[in-house]
């Protein structure tokens, strides 16, 4: 009973409380105003705008392709989270779509949308789950091309943004990108760094199998150490470097491998070569980078 509550139950009212929280910002703060979420969301808003359908329907829609390609990396529980987060937020932005915005100064706007809506997709993503499929897309591609994903998705967005400005006005683009930077940091706040790579450490029984499925699903590779537990005898230690999306996946994978590893999860504040970025030859014996 623990163990659904901890894994099914929990993770999903996060998931709902997320996309509640996010869908509120949308539709009491930034549609009204014509302020623009980044990636998918964004594009979506502008769809939305100019055909007048619904804001849902494309977000939806728009966001099918990318998560199947983060499928094959990324893993199917996470697939499943993502759309039930998407899917739910859609229902959501309708749900909210008849209330009255909560203020009409457009800074307050900005400022409790961009918060509000960091908050929701920062415990949708803690969650393990995705409202917005452009940041994987730019996990992957982050791997073949000189740039990070973090610098990767701030492209996509200025884009965005500058199609925003030809639309809907100049003030209507730069007050988007201030609510960018806003979300962005509440992210950063809620899922302990938004581009910041997560050091995973991890003391098991079980190195070899772990090392091996970590690379299958998330093309990363592990250092496998030596070690002694002063009761629990010899020990692999493995050492990883990975991106916070897909920390859920590698916990995911060690407790099924190993539910009594010992997992230690740290900020990476600099990253040297290419560890993040690039996919290794496939491993022989210990998978070690």
């Amino acid at each position: 009973m623990k163990k659904v509550l901890s894994e099914i139950v929990l993770p999903y009212l996060l998931l709902t409380l997320g996309a509640a929280i996010a869908a509120l910002a949308l539709e009491e703060f930034l549609v009204p105003f014509q302020i623009l979420d980044g990636g998918v969301v964004g594009v979506s808003m502008i769809v939305s705008q100019l055909t007048r359908l619904p804001l849902g329907i494309f977000i939806v829609v728009l966001n099918i392709p990318f998560m199947l390609i983060g499928l094959k990396r990324l893993g199917r529980t996470f697939l499943v989270r993502a759309l039930y987060s998407m899917l739910l937020f859609s229902v959501l932005l309708e749900v909210f779509k008849p209330l009255p915005p909560l203020t009409e100064q457009e800074l307050l706007v900005v400022v409790f949308g961009g918060v509000l809506l960091g908050l929701g997709v920062g415990v949708i993503l803690r969650s393990g789950g995705c409202l917005d499929g452009t940041e994987i897309v730019a996990m992957l591609l982050s791997r073949r091309v000189p740039f990070s994903t973090g610098q990767i998705v701030l492209g996509f967005n200025i884009v965005i943004y500058a199609a925003a400005g030809l639309l809907f006005g100049l003030d209507r683009a730069l007050y988007s990108l201030l609510t960018y930077f806003i979300t962005s940091k509440i992210i950063d706040m809620v899922q302990n760094g938004m581009e910041q790579g997560k050091a995973v450490t991890i003391i098991t029984n079980e190195g070899k199998q772990i090392a091996d499925a970590l690379y299958s699903r998330l093309g990363r590779t592990c250092t496998l150490l030596e070690g002694r537990g002063l009761i629990s005898g010899e020990k692999v230690v493995l050492y990883c470097v990975v991106t916070r999306i897909e920390v859920a996946t590698v916990k995911q994978i060690i407790h099924a491998m190993d539910g009594s590893a010992f997992v230690t999860i740290t900020d990476v504040s600099e990253i040297l070569g290419q560890h993040i970025k690039q996919k290794a030859p496939a491993p022989s014996g210990n998978a070690a980078n």
